[in-house]
């Protein structure tokens, strides 16, 4: 009899069953097969090993059908799976329902068919035009390239740190020729599907029909051609994509371009596998033997480090693309223009009398506003009460336009109520601003101007995105308001002017990666203004105007926010001189929990000893009903991953014999941001 161990797309690594006489040379290694679960339930998972092995003391069920002639995971991808599986401590499934489109794992057989019968008529987004020859390198570009090649010939990695419009993306196309030219594949990856709705026009218009366009807002349909493109004989010799692009089955990967790496969107917070799709790429790029190329004005602390050791190659490119120059950033306090009355709003005096100049030259302005909705909640002018989410520890966002309360965490919506529950009175008052409000106020300070938003609740389809960046790149908008969206690497030839309406929402989080992060999403949101032959302007407002940030960022001061960071975080044990590991507890009994995080905190203290601290709450310490306790791991570098990782799992499995933990969810985040 023979037997397979099947990968099914849920929390476990593999189960067993038995290869009936019909299937046998059917079930194959990487090939997708149908078989049951429990009592009713029926899953497509796919074939880890099929052997000789029966299984002792367990009911051992049949697989019911197989759906591949040939394998459709290569051995490549069980082996970046397996990294991924080990490193993000997380089990098989969880990779596997992450690696495979959604149209590779119905159900049922009949759910597959149903799937691939849609294929027909779909309009393809991946479909190129005729190759067309590119813009040559400037000569600083020609440097930059030729630095990069040589850095290739001794390290995997290479840190490109340009500044903002420094042509990194004219570097990377030719780059990505002389891989094509030798046969190889690429993988270009972008943070955020924003972006690829600009870059992937231009490199189509160089790569034609090379190229493969890959990321979670094609429907799954359309991602399964992509992927089926790629396992065939005739792959795309170029990808772009986002993070979930190093899952595709590349055959013959020869450079990975990772653009933006210090992007926090490339890691994965929900659901398992966490994983950071810059270091994972890294990875995926040493098991083919590709080199890969770090692109970013702003360079993560992990990346820039490494580069300083010399563990990674370090190429500079400090000269903006076409004669541009960096634009001059000038600081208004606001704490002081309230005082002398001087603000509207979120809005200084500066900020308006800049912004009028624009308009009145038919320039464009983007307005940076790290909230999104209307207000941060509302309040009772009466009594003082609150709107909560019942499902989670936060107020929930008023959203004028739908007069509505959301949660940004469930997504849980209700009506603002017409009276408090608490006092019955009917005044409420809104607190703080997000982009909504500042859109409502732009009418009223500059009339005529025309504006455009986009966040999460105007942008969150693929088509939305597009939509908003091409309407604003036409300026059939005078003003583009956004959350960090708008700092992501878009370009628009007509902005002149930037506003940052509030730095300090960045400045005051509670992460030890704060000042780090504030430096970079400034930075990167202050490079989208300024156009050729003369520099545009950021208005920069905060009640810091004297702190040593606000001043770094004011300067382009890179290395002295790295420097004064590394001393502190050397100091307590934190990136890039330590990895961390946080352990997540969750359960509906908040007391049980609480004792059951104790208990594991006294377990792992008895292996990592003061390496581990907590349990805490976090700051929101309920999330969708279950209740949250953190414990944090800080690790050298010298440890090694596979034996704490056999560590948290023991004494997980020690935790979760025990009849009060039947309820609890223990998971892990691997290197989080």
């Amino acid at each position: 009899m023979l037997f397979a161990d099947i990968i099914l797309p849920i929390a476990f690594d593999s189960f067993t069953y038995l290869v009936p006489p019909a299937l046998e040379g059917r079930v194959m290694r990487g090939c997708r097969v149908v078989v049951p679960l429990g009592k009713n339930k029926i899953y497509t998972g796919v074939a880890l090993s099929v052997h000789a092995n029966q299984p002792q003391g367990v009911e051992i069920k049949q697989v019911m059908e197989v759906l591949d002639d040939h394998p459709v995971v290569n051995e490549k991808q069980f082996q970046f799976w397996q990294w991924i599986a080990s490193y993000y401590i997380c089990p098989l499934g969880d990779v596997m329902k992450c690696g495979l489109p959604g149209a590779m794992k119905p159900k049922d057989e009949q759910a597959l068919k149903e799937a691939t019968r849609k294929r027909r008529g779909i309009r393809s987004d991946i479909v190129c035009e005729d190759e067309v020859i590119y813009n040559t390198l400037n000569p600083a570009q020609q440097t930059a390239m030729q630095e990069i090649e040589d850095s290739f010939l001794t390290k995997n990695v290479t840190l490109l740190h340009g500044v903002t419009s420094s042509g990194k993306t004219e570097i990377y196309i030719h780059l990505i020729d002389r891989y094509l030219q030798q046969g190889k594949q690429v993988l270009y990856l972008l943070p955020e599907i924003a972006l690829t709705a600009q870059i992937t026009e231009r490199l189509r218009r160089v790569f034609g029909d090379k190229m493969g366009v890959y990321h979670s807002k094609f429907t799954d349909v359309q991602r399964l051609e992509v992927y089926k493109r790629q396992a065939s004989s005739l792959p795309y010799q170029l990808i772009l994509g986002v993070r979930s692009s190093i899952f595709l089955p590349f055959q013959n990967l020869g450079l990975v371009i990772v653009d933006e790496e210090h992007e926090q969107s490339y890691k994965q917070q929900e659901p398992a596998p966490r994983y950071h799709a810059r270091n994972a790429a890294i990875m995926l790029a040493h098991m083919f033997g590709a080199k890969t190329l770090l692109g970013t004005a702003t360079p993560s602390f992990e990346v820039y480090h490494l580069a300083r050791k010399e563990r990674y190659g370090y190429v500079q490119l400090t000269q903006r693309y076409k004669d541009m120059q960096l634009p001059t950033i000038e600081v208004v306090d606001t704490r002081d223009a309230k005082r002398k009355r001087r603000m509207k709003g979120l809005f200084s005096h500066r900020l308006r009398e800049v912004m009028t100049e624009a308009l009145e030259k038919k320039e464009q302005i983007i307005l940076f506003q790290n909230r999104r909705g209307f207000s941060n909640f509302i309040e009772c002018k009466t009594c003082g009460w609150v709107p909560h989410c019942p499902h989670c520890d936060v107020t929930l966002t008023y959203h004028k336009k739908t007069s509505s309360l959301t949660c940004h965490y469930c997504g849980y919506t209700c009506r603002v109520p017409d009276k408090c529950p608490a006092c019955e009175g009917d005044k409420f008052t809104d607190v703080g601003t997000g982009t909504e409000k500042v859109e409502e106020l732009i009418p009223t300070l500059f009339p005529g101007a025309t504006t455009i938003r986009m966040d999460l609740d105007t942008a969150r389809t693929r088509t939305q995105y597009e939509q908003i960046i091409d309407d604003f790149a036409q300026h059939k908008a005078d003003i583009l308001i956004g959350t960090q969206m708008v700092t992501k690497g878009l370009d628009f030839d007509n902005v002149s002017v930037v506003g940052i309406l509030d730095a300090d929402t960045m400045l005051n989080l509670p992460d030890f990666r704060s000042y780090e992060r504030a430096f970079q999403t400034l930075s990167q949101v202050a490079g989208r203004a300024g156009r050729k032959n003369h520099a545009g302007r950021v208005i920069l407002q905060t009640r810091s105007a004297d702190s040593d940030i606000i001043r770094q960022i004011t300067d382009n001061d890179y290395w002295q926010m790295f420097y004064t960071q590394m001393q502190e975080r050397q100091l307590f044990r934190y990136p890039p001189f330590h990895r961390l590991i946080y352990v997540y507890l969750r359960h509906k009994d908040n007391d049980l929990l609480e004792h059951l995080a104790i208990e594991m905190g006294d377990r792992l203290r008895k292996v990592f000893g003061d390496r581990i601290l907590g349990p805490e709450r976090p700051v929101v310490g309920r999330i969708q009903s279950l209740h949250i306790r953190k414990l944090m791991i800080k690790i050298e570098h010298s440890a090694s991953i596979d034996k704490v990782r056999q560590a948290l799992i023991a004494i997980q499995q020690q935790m979760l014999a025990q009849p009060i933990a039947k309820s609890l969810n223990v998971y892990y985040d691997v290197d989080p941001l």
